[in-house]
């Protein structure tokens, strides 16, 4: 029964047209973070860029070169669409995509994340077997088939990031509505629809089928007899999100992974209708299926294990954000702080420091209201000044965060020195004051 599951050599039409729009897209994002100031305003003009913790390195890698670098990435992308030196391009935008993600965490996104898995999964893919620049140059031997387990990593993989976004949803403020109602606030501009964004009705519907569709759509996907009306589904829903949301190729790459949930040989004349069919399905067992058995187990079990991690760290994951990112926790919450940073030298003078002038609007916003943020914060104090020759420590005074609309309550402990306190990012930081949003 393994053995078929995995190792059923199957009609690859799938995995080759997902590549062309997986390298098509990819390229999309790149040029247009660029074309839209994104690289501008978060890689570039800003004094700090607050990477993720333990990796500050990257930040050496800031600055105009980040424009050569999106279009590296950009140009990496229509190679892996066309096919050319598939193996060198995949591995190169990987190791470049995840760089940038780890360079910033001002405007993270779940979906940043998930390119990079998708990336890493698709350097281990024969993606380039056909319909490719590589078989036309000889680089590459021209195959019509491929193992079925490749369907299955995407598909696991996606029903992973569905289900926990639908459990995710599964909380007071979705279930009440009161999440919809503020994420659909700003968009009351919208023409047509920005109106009706506005009505309690229409929030019902919202959070209901965010969680149903969530939960439903892969195993929808997987059904034939409703594998149809999952797709049509799936084209509102991901359109939706895109004009509503503008969240970038998110939605479209969503459609794009539908291809592996419909028979290969419906793929084959939809886009294919030249390519030569693979019939005969039979199973080979590769003389690499130990090897693939554990590295399977091993990457499928962190994935089940990192989204639950807030779990064991103490306190609310909503109030604390510990554990939040990576984990398919996706438009749950909105937060807004207030506080001063104050610095106390050596010698006991004070200093208030003035955000305004140092960090970007969005990063204001980001260090008064996210832990992490105003950690790192500190470390960027004390950094600077020390360069001065000054000893320095650092508090938050006056912190309050208000989680979903709710009364701002107070956030960080006043007393703590935040510069010269250890970096918990498997713990929880007692710094953190308890939470009341059961209140």
């Amino acid at each position: 029964m393994l053995n078929r599951l995995f190792f059923q050599r199957i009609d690859n039409s799938p995995l080759i047209i997902f590549r062309i729009f997986f390298g098509i897209l990819v390229a999309l994002e790149c040029f247009g973070a660029i074309a839209t100031g994104w690289v501008k305003r978060n890689l570039i003009e800003p004094k700090y860029t607050f990477p993720f913790i333990d990796f500050s390195w990257l930040e050496v890698f800031t600055g105009e070169g980040m424009y050569l670098y999106y279009f590296l990435m950009g140009i990496l992308g229509i190679s892996i669409a066309i096919g050319f030196k598939y193996r060198l391009s995949i591995i190169g935008f990987t190791l470049l995509w995840t760089g940038s993600y780890l360079m910033q965490k001002t405007a993270y996104n779940n979906h940043y994340y998930l390119l990079i898995l998708i990336s890493f999964l698709m350097c281990f893919f024969p993606a380039h077997k056909d319909y490719s620049l590589d078989v036309r140059m000889g680089y590459s031997k021209r195959e019509n088939s491929m193992y079925s387990y490749i369907k299955w990593i995407v598909v696991l993989q996606l029903f992973i990031v569905y289900t926990y976004a639908s459990i995710a949803k599964l909380y007071g403020d979705w279930i009440d509505f009161g999440m919809i109602e503020l994420l659909m606030k700003p968009k009351s501009d919208y023409p047509v629809v920005g109106a009706l964004l506005q009505e309690a009705w229409a929030h019902k519907v919202i959070g209901a089928c965010g969680i149903l569709f969530d939960l439903l759509v892969i195993p929808a996907l997987l059904w034939k007899p409703t594998r149809k009306w999952a797709f049509f589904a799936s084209i509102f829903f991901h359109l939706f999100n895109s004009i509503i949301f503008q969240i970038g190729i998110f939605p479209y790459l969503s459609l794009a992974f539908s291809v592996f949930f419909f028979e290969p040989e419906t793929i084959r004349k939809l886009f294919f209708k030249r390519k030569v069919p693979f019939q005969i399905q039979k199973t080979i067992i590769p003389n690499y299926k130990k090897t693939f058995l554990i590295g399977f187990c091993a990457y499928f079990l962190f994935q089940l294990i990192l989204p639950i991690r807030h779990y064991f760290i103490k306190d609310d994951v909503l109030w604390t954000e510990e554990g939040h990112r990576m984990s398919w926790r996706m438009m749950l919450r909105d937060r807004q702080g207030s506080g001063q940073f104050k610095v106390v030298r050596k010698n006991g003078s004070e200093i208030f420091v003035d955000i305004q002038t140092l960090l970007t609007k969005g990063q204001q916003r980001k260090v008064l209201a996210y832990p992490d943020f105003t950690w790192q914060f500190a470390q960027y104090l004390k950094r600077d000044l020390k360069e001065e020759g000054k000893e320095i420590s650092v508090f938050l005074i006056d912190s309050k965060v208000s989680i979903n609309g709710r009364p701002p309550t107070p956030f960080i402990s006043p007393t703590v020195d935040l510069a010269n306190i250890p970096w918990s990012p498997l713990s929880h930081s007692d710094w953190i004051l308890p939470s009341n949003l059961e209140d």
